[in-house]
């Protein structure tokens, strides 16, 4: 049987694509020079949150998604991030191909309110690796890829802002329930305002407290 290595080299945002999308570098190696005739492989993606250590502003940030620090040790549990699947083009010994991998800003979502809580440094992840390899030398054979294939790899912060900030520049993106939305299309409607930042400023501002001279709030 083959045996196969994973490893990510390095990881961009998609200056091209049509939506938020992270491309992952993959180097992939065969045992001893091993003629592979392509892969069929899918890829499951998890942050491992207990891997980095977090900023007084990442801790306060992430509290919806893990609770209080003082609980992280039993609540710093691995999020879903994606799940994506890829043709690898014949090879021999080892080569490198490109994941693409599509990304949400919904905020709803805990990945993303992860990647967007943190302030500097990288996300942790583990890529996991599954599917059928078609191999063999003067002959053909279809064989698993291992269950326990793995690679661990850093997603830098920056390099995810540069992703959302390339579709969504200085914006964020918020889900409403369509009956919220439509209250706010009406209530958009009867004062006339010319954008959706427009209304909800106009709301904002009407429930706004007045500041008093030397207060706090």
């Amino acid at each position: 049987m083959t045996e196969l290595g994973f490893s990510c080299t390095g990881v961009r945002a998609d200056p091209y694509a049509a939506g938020p999308t992270l491309v992952f570098r993959l180097r992939i190696t065969a045992s001893e020079g091993a003629r592979v005739h392509a892969l069929a492989l899918r890829c499951q993606l998890r942050i491992e949150p207990a891997r980095r250590r977090y900023e007084a502003g990442e801790q306060a940030a992430l509290a919806d998604l893990f609770g209080e620090p003082a609980r992280w040790g039993s609540s710093l549990n691995p999020v879903q991030f994606a799940q994506v699947s890829l043709t690898v083009p014949g090879f021999t010994g080892e080569t490198e191909a490109e994941l693409a991998v599509p990304c949400s800003y919904d905020l709803d979502l805990a990945a993303t309110r992860y990647f967007d809580a943190l302030a500097g440094g990288e996300a942790p992840l583990l890529m996991l690796f599954s599917g059928t390899a078609f191999t063999g030398e003067g002959g053909f054979r279809v064989e698993p890829v291992p269950w326990d294939r793995e690679a661990r790899c850093g997603l830098p912060a920056e390099v995810w802002r540069e992703m959302v900030d390339q579709h969504f520049p200085g914006c964020g993106w918020i889900r409403l329930p369509r009956e919220d939305l439509a209250a706010l299309l009406a209530y958009r409607s009867r004062n006339a305002l010319p954008s959706w930042e427009a209304t909800v400023r106009s709301l904002l501002a009407a429930q706004a407290v007045p500041v008093v001279e030397g207060s706090v709030l």
